[in-house]
């Protein structure tokens, strides 16, 4: 044994034999769990760990450490040292009962014993490869926003998200909308009344089934509502758009699957209609959170690759044959607006962004492949394994609901809050 080792021996076999002869005084709950946490007691450390915290918070220590099995013969050491008393003999019978050192050598270090090493050389950075080849939109989207985001998400996993009130009021209506268009896949066939009946049902069936994700009764009723005057507005909006141009709703949580340059992608397309005139499908995606206000502001997102969700889509289906000529966002958020979709129609020739905050507008099929290019690009990065470290966003609204925001120590703090750490 080195004599740095016998230091550190000496000094807890001294703690444990003080905490013994002070229960031998006063059988203190105290007392029993700095024996507990010793490696002297014999109790594996994760075990007398486990039972510790225990003690912190609900006490009964000694109770529940004589029913477990394997720590039956620590607890009955306590129950003998209890009838012992103070002095000598509990010091001797510590010493025996526990295999202590009959004289504990004093902890002194002569000047000159201890020498410092040299300091060790840092190890070099090891850069880090995503765990798993497939990608989804979502990935990319979190990749673009924060790095040091995606790397906590899917290099981690270090928080599980147990979801929100608002995470579960758009899932109760993602799956009510599915069974409405399993049962009406032409709407504009469909009775106004019998439509409006059905989406109330489907949306309260949907929502019983969710019940106990949300926190409280009230929580569930006021979301419930809200989506019930929602339903309403789609209803109306699916009904003007039936009678603009009949469709048929292909299906509804389309798996969407796509190899490009050897990198799998995968996601679910909530919606996709087709064309009855000219066969031509049109992808929608429902958001229940907030999206961009018109069609510029969302192309534009695009653009700048900060957004690959529709685009994906449109390669996915593409591949399957289709020819997509519109790329839509449903938002089913305010239950006190109308539906209006933002809606881009791709188009074969380039065209400039506008400055109009219409909820229409049109996409060059050029910038979709700018945004692929880009989707093997960043797969590319991920999966080469030379990133050593992920940067921060510089973007402060991109941290307001981020689950790992306070484990980030170098997340941006908006400006009114930069005296806030």
């Amino acid at each position: 044994m080195s004599f740095k080792e016998s230091i550190v021996q000496s000094a807890e076999q001294r703690a444990f034999l003080t905490a013994a002869l002070a229960w031998t005084r006063r059988p203190d709950e105290r007392h029993a769990v700095r024996m507990l946490r010793s490696p002297f007691s014999g109790v594996p450390q994760e075990l007398g760990a486990a039972y510790a915290a225990l003690s912190a918070s609900e006490g009964g220590l000694l109770d529940r450490v004589a029913q477990e099995r394997s720590l039956a013969p620590f607890a009955a050491s306590l129950r003998e040292l209890e009838k012992i008393g103070d002095g000598e003999t509990a010091r001797n019978e510590i010493v025996r009962r526990f295999q202590l050192e009959a004289d504990v050598p004093p902890v002194a270090v002569e000047r000159g014993e201890l020498k410092l090493c040299e300091p060790a050389v840092p190890e070099p950075r090891l850069g880090m490869r995503a765990a798993r080849p497939r990608f989804s939109a979502s990935q990319l989207n979190a990749y673009v926003e924060c790095p040091r985001k995606w790397f906590y998400r899917y290099m981690c996993g270090a928080v599980e998200d147990k979801g929100s009130s608002a995470s579960f009021y758009g899932t109760a209506f993602h799956a009510a909308l599915e069974a409405l268009h399993g049962e009406f896949p032409r709407p504009g066939d469909a009775e106004p009344a019998e439509l409006s009946l059905k989406l109330e049902g489907l949306v309260n069936s949907a929502f019983d089934r969710h019940r106990n994700n949300f926190e409280t009764p009230v929580e569930y009723e006021l979301q419930r509502r809200r989506a019930q005057r929602t339903a309403k507005k789609y209803v109306e909006w699916l009904l003007a758009e039936a009678k603009r141009a009949s469709f048929t709703v292909v299906g509804c949580e389309l798996s969407a699957e796509l190899e490009m340059e050897g990198y799998e992608f995968i996601g679910y397309i909530d919606r996709l209609d087709r064309d009855d005139k000219t066969g031509a499908v049109a992808v929608i995606d429902y958001k229940t959170g907030t999206i961009a206000t018109s069609a510029a502001e969302y192309r534009e997102k695009i653009r700048q690759f900060k957004d690959f969700q529709l685009p994906f889509y449109y390669w996915a289906r593409t591949a399957e044959g289709d020819k997509v000529w519109k790329l839509a966002l449903l938002p089913l958020k305010d239950a006190l607006l109308d539906v209006q979709p933002i809606v881009l129609e791709v188009v074969p020739v380039p065209s400039e962004i506008g400055r109009s905050q219409s909820a229409t507008g049109v996409i060059p099929l050029s910038e979709l492949e700018r945004a692929r290019e880009r989707m093997i690009d960043i797969c590319a990065e991920l999966t080469a394994g030379t990133t050593a470290a992920f940067p921060v966003t510089t973007d402060p609204s991109a941290c307001t609901y981020c689950s790992y925001a306070i484990a980030c120590a170098g997340r941006p703090y908006p400006p009114d809050q930069r005296f806030g750490r």
